[in-house]
Order: structure tokens, then sequence, then C-alpha cells
């Protein structure tokens, strides 16, 4: 009986201790955007601070869009799952709409060990796998159905192997369909019509020789900066799939959709190896399943989506163009040539002839 009256106050103690630390760090994720960018990676240190008192492990999550957006819905369902079928042992604190900064500083974050997860695009990952630039050749999947299967064949395992080498882990494949064209001039539906125009696009090598191609002036900008670039006319568009599009309220700030859909984006469900080490076998299970279950619902939201959200871009007034989809095509395809003969050919042949022989 003396050892279990000493033991209280000290279980008190540590209780009292973990609901201070829990406070503090909600106190932090309530602070206006500006001082969240500031004060975000504090709130990391006191997480893991209230996990050793709790006996917890916390993963942190981190990525751009709002809660409104089907990937934010998915990663909230994947720390749900995470937390309850570890029974608590586990813990997925999510940074969301862009609290931790821009895809690049949530990348460099993953680097440095600050975050534990993320769901980035092909884009960012160029700057140390630049076989992921490849899955964004211009036109070369016929659907995403088609780009599912080609990402769960060779060329997938491939890229996965690599990005293993840099110390990721690749946990689920996801997407947000292809990519189409908005401006504020004129209409676009024919290559020449996209000569001139200023184009915001992500740090994407194979994105810059797409509008290359067709003549814009390319405008490298974040994705956060993006609709206020829109709205001062720092740029005249920029090129997002339709979920972004609404999401972002893109509509209010442009007159024009085209419908090209000159590149499919694949978004890679990123854990550090560091973190996936720190868990326990059963731990690693918990969080691969959800990973995947998290993205077969990710797809589900797209795909239920999409549609609606070509519906709110039609309603604020934007005008939507189909195009000349084969005077594309040939206006880009000098783009496979290029990478053919780069230092990654052999994975881009190899990504070639999967798609092309796949149903």
């Amino acid at each position: 009986m003396k050892r279990r009256k000493a033991a209280l106050p000290i279980l008190l103690r540590v209780m009292i201790s973990a609901l201070r630390c829990a406070a503090m760090v909600v106190s932090l994720t309530r602070k206006p955007w500006s001082a969240k960018a500031a004060a975000w990676g504090m709130g990391v240190m006191l997480a893991a601070t209230c996990a050793q008192a709790t006996d917890v492990t916390v993963l942190n999550l981190a990525h751009i869009y709002p809660p409104s957006h089907p990937t934010a819905k998915a990663l909230s369902l994947f720390s749900d799952l995470v937390g309850s079928r570890s029974q608590g042992r586990l813990r997925v604190k999510v940074y969301e709409d862009a609290e931790a900064g821009n895809q690049s500083a949530i990348f460099q974050s993953l680097r440095n060990g600050t975050l534990d997860l993320s769901v980035l695009s092909q884009g960012v990952i160029t700057e140390v796998v630049p076989e992921a630039a490849a899955f964004g050749l211009p036109f070369l999947f016929g659907s995403k159905e088609k780009a599912w299967r080609v990402l769960e064949g060779e060329s997938g395992r491939r890229f996965v192997d690599k990005l293993a080498n840099q110390g990721f882990v690749a946990l689920s494949y996801w997407d947000i369909e292809v990519r189409h064209l908005t401006n504020s001039v004129r209409p676009v539906r024919k290559p020449a019509d996209v000569a001139g125009l200023r184009i915001r696009i992500p740090p994407d090598p194979l994105a810059i020789d797409v509008f290359t191609a067709l003549d814009a002036e390319v405008r490298i900008l974040n994705f956060s900066d993006l609709y206020e670039a829109l709205r001062l006319r720092v740029v005249d568009g920029q090129e997002n799939p339709v979920l972004n599009v609404a999401a972002m309220k893109f509509y209010e700030v442009q007159k024009y959709l085209s419908l090209i859909g000159q590149k499919y984006s694949i978004f890679v469900f990123l854990m550090t190896k560091s973190a996936r080490d720190r868990l326990s076998v059963t731990g690693r299970g918990i969080v691969e399943q959800a990973a995947q279950e998290a993205a077969r619902y990710h797809r589900t939201l797209v795909a239920s989506e999409e549609v609606n959200a070509l519906k709110t871009i039609v309603a604020h007034g934007v005008k939507v163009d189909r195009v000349d989809h084969a005077s594309f095509v040939a206006a880009t395809s000098k783009i496979y040539e290029k990478w053919l003969e780069s230092g990654i050919g052999d994975f881009v042949r190899l990504l070639i002839n999967e798609a092309r022989s796949s149903p």
C-alpha cells in the first residue's frame, strides 16, 4: 500500500505535465497564420516533450492544403486511423494549410528530421530523385487508371527504391488528376494562344519544358503565393488540376480555363526512414495500412469532387474551353527526345514503354 500511495503523486505530476504541454501546443496552433509560420517548429518540440511524458510516439506531418481540400481530408483520416488502431500509442500531429511553409520548406524539414511525414508533388522530389519529373511527361498517360497501373509496375518500383536510397519510405501514391491552364488574358484553344502569356509553374523541370515549348513566359512561384500573384497580375495564368483551382478560389482572379490536360500530377506520401525506424513492427504496419486506406479514400474524394469543382468554377463566371488536343501533343513532342537523352534516359525509356504498353 505504501508503494501505491507514493506512486500516485508521481502519476499525477506526469499527467499534469502532459496536460500543460498539450495546452502550450494548442495555444501555438491558434495563432494567426504569420505567427504560426514562425512558431510551428516550437510546437513540434513541445509535442515531442509531451510524448515523452506520456509514452506516446508523435509523428509530425505537414502539407500545404486548406482543410476543405481532398488531400487535407484524407490526411486527417490517416491521422485518425493511426491514433485509433494504435490505441493512442501513436499520434500524428498534422500541420496543414502551409503552416510549416511551402512544399520546398516541408521537404527540407523532412530531410533535416523536423518533420516525419508529408504528401509532396513530383516537382519538389526531383531535388533528390530526378526521375520523379519523368512521370510528368506531356500527355504520357491516357487515363488516371493507366497511370496507376504504371506506378504499380517496374518504373514505379524503381522510383520507390531510389527514394529509399535517399532516406525516404514511399507509403502510397496519390494524385489530383491532370493539370489544365487558366489565365486572365484570352481564351486558349491552340498552342499559339499560349505564346507570350506569363504562366506560373511549380519548380518542376518538365513543367518548364512544356510551357517553354508553348512559348509562354515561365514564372516559378510558390503555390502559397499564387493567388496574390494572379490578383496583382504579376502573372497572367497558371496550370493546376481543377480541384486546386476551385479549392484556392483562383476563379476569383482568372477568366479562362482551358482543358488541356498536359500533365499528370503524382504525389507521394513520404515518411522518413528515421521516423519509420522509431516504430515497432506493429506500429509500422499500422502506419502503412492507414496510408494505403487514406490513398484509396483520397482517390474516391478526388473523383467525386472534381465534377463539383468544375461546376463551381463555371458558376463564378470562368469561361471553359476545349482545346485542339492533337496540336498540343505535337507542340510538346520534342520534349521526349530531350529527356530520353538526359542522365535519366534509361528510366524515361522504361516509363514510356510501360505507359504505351499498358491497356
